[in-house]
């Protein structure tokens, strides 16, 4: 077993979320156990992946989206008491992180997303909160077509499903990576001449914008495209402290 703290610290020096002014608290949400043994990770935090986490065994579950965000009302609803009741009543933490798991450039959702189309080299870029939260990734030599592309985004995020705008050159060298809701990066990609851009969910807007600027788009669903970053955080967290780790899918197609 490992102290609580010693785990919510590590992941703190790791990802550094004081670069960010964020949209919800990073790090510790709720607290749980003294020990943690079992850690299960997913992507957001709702009452089906509690109980799953529950059932099995969990003493830490980290997600990417927690459960508080600025905008939200300050009170605790009856969707808001039944997640924490979950929490409380089976002895769980609940720990989250946003934009510095986006960010992170060996361990973040964008650059395990560079990584799995196999580009060769990537560097930050696409600010939000007052950092770089994605990637622009290089092929290198090895430019790939627009059909391999979307092989690669498929494999990558087990989707079959995604949506592509295919305006762009016949040789993609380059692409442009902000996973989630990142399309308002569109017109940034177009600017840095990119070949292509990714991300979780299209607007409405983004057809145009990839025609008129010849430009490959892809939208591979939000859930998708942040599922990489925190299984690694749980793979790293049980080559770290020895602790059993456990990776919960729950489905969402957004």
């Amino acid at each position: 077993m490992t102290a609580l703290p010693a785990l919510i610290n590590h992941l703190d020096e790791l990802l550094d979320p004081t670069r960010w002014c964020d949209y919800c608290p990073n790090g510790l949400q709720v607290p749980g156990p003294v020990d943690v043994q079992h850690v299960v990770t997913g992507v957001s935090a709702h009452a089906e992946l509690f109980e799953r986490a529950a059932a099995a065994g969990a003493d830490l579950l980290l997600v990417h989206h927690g459960l508080f965000w600025k905008g939200e009302p300050l009170g605790i609803d009856d969707v808001g008491r039944r997640r924490l009741a979950l929490l409380f009543e089976n002895d769980m933490a609940l720990a989250a992180y946003h934009l510095p798991l986006d960010a992170h450039l060996v361990h973040g959702n964008n650059a395990r997303l560079a990584a799995a189309l196999g580009a060769t080299s990537w560097e930050p870029a696409f600010c939000h909160g007052g950092a770089p939260i994605g990637v622009i990734a290089s092929f290198g030599a090895a430019a790939i077509s627009a059909e391999e592309l979307l092989a690669r985004v498929r494999a990558a995020t087990l989707r079959s499903d995604v949506l592509a705008f295919l305006d762009g050159p016949e040789h993609i060298r380059s692409i442009g990576i902000c996973s989630g809701a990142g399309a308002d990066d569109l017109p940034a990609a177009v600017s840095l001449g990119l070949d292509a851009f990714l991300t979780g969910e299209p607007a409405e807007r983004c057809m145009a914008i990839a025609r008129e600027g010849a430009i490959h788009f892809v939208a591979a669903g939000h859930h998708a495209t942040e599922r990489l970053g925190v299984q690694r955080l749980g793979e790293l967290l049980a080559a770290e402290f020895g602790v059993e780790h456990q990776f919960i899918e729950v489905p969402n197609p957004i």
